[in-house]
């Protein structure tokens, strides 16, 4: 499978240099410019004043719009791919700014050092980076939940993800999963603008992360050496998650790990009432999110693995 060898290319070049910051602050970030044409459309596209069905319907088109362009660029870039490795290479390196592990393991690293460190605080301002919850009001356990929450749900979202609809459609599926990725986390909440616009955003992120979420939280389990509890726990406690995929491979993390994780989330619009996901351990801790990181780490490798012999294949 070609689109597998791209893959494989892809996630070991950004493993290693991940998306430099002077290439960032000359270029920006294939991301950004997507981000850009989802913020247009929406100003565009999203009027005061529309009733519900009206911004439905403009949302429709507003995903559709995105996701095919992205597609397109995508297809338009695999025709020019010169036959052979050369292509695989290129594919790779024309993919890599697209799967996102050496910035996740980074930045969760970067919640890592000073809780370990007793630097509440600037393991507050790290995972601020991360999540989306107001961190003055979370204290050691509630920043190590935050950081591990997040590993789980972007491990799926922003590497297995991507590098599985790319393994399978090639340029144009990582391409299009990043425009739907982008579009849900842009416009796909339940707010006041966007639950009707961005409605269509969020069901098609839905639906494009079933089969990987849950494929990240097997990977997590297996690699974990307590596979059994990775396992149980993805299954017990994964659809009391709110989110339909986000659940799965938290719910292994936690297992894996032997940590609770989700529970009541503070937000600046208020608390957010939700179960826990492993209740009955422990809260986690710095030291806990350093073994999570490893299993991170184990997970990708595994992952190379796989896309390696579906190459070969």
């Amino acid at each position: 499978m070609t689109g597998a060898a791209i893959m494989l290319v892809a996630l070991a070049i950004d493993a290693v240099i991940g998306w430099p910051k002077p290439l960032f602050a000359a270029i920006g970030h294939p991301v950004t410019w997507i981000g850009a044409l989802i913020a247009r459309l929406d100003e565009w596209l999203n009027l005061d004043g529309s009733d519900a069905g009206g911004r439905r319907r403009a949302g429709v088109v507003a995903a559709l719009a995105v996701i095919v362009l992205t597609a397109e660029i995508g297809w338009l870039l695999a025709r020019l791919l010169p036959d052979g490795w050369t292509g695989i290479v290129i594919g790779g390196f024309i993919a890599w700014p697209l799967i996102a592990t050496r910035s996740l393991h980074d930045h969760v690293s970067a919640v890592a050092a000073p809780l370990a460190g007793d630097d509440l605080d600037a393991a507050r301002q790290a995972v601020s980076l991360i999540v989306g919850r107001d961190p003055a009001l979370l204290g050691e356990a509630g920043v190590a939940r935050a950081a591990l929450e997040s590993l789980a749900e972007n491990t799926s979202d922003g590497i297995v993800a991507p590098v599985f609809w790319g393994a399978i459609f090639g340029l144009p599926g990582i391409a299009a999963y990043k425009a739907i990725n982008t579009l849900d986390s842009m416009i796909g909440h339940r707010t006041a603008r966007h639950e009707a616009f961005g409605w269509a955003s969020a069901r098609i992120d839905d639906i494009a992360n079933l089969l990987p979420a849950r494929l990240t939280g097997v990977l997590f389990a297996l690699v974990s050496g307590r596979w059994r509890d990775g396992l149980s726990t993805m299954w017990r406690d994964a659809r009391h998650h709110r989110s339909p995929n986000a659940g799965w491979p938290e719910a292994a993390l936690a297992g894996a790990l032997g940590v609770r994780l989700s529970g009541p989330r503070v937000y600046a619009e208020g608390i957010a009432e939700e179960p826990w996901v492993n209740g009955a351990a422990p809260d986690p801790s710095a030291s806990d999110i350093r073994r999570g990181l490893a299993l991170f780490r184990h997970t990708i490798l595994v992952l190379a693995l796989l896309l390696g012999l579906c190459a070969i294949v």
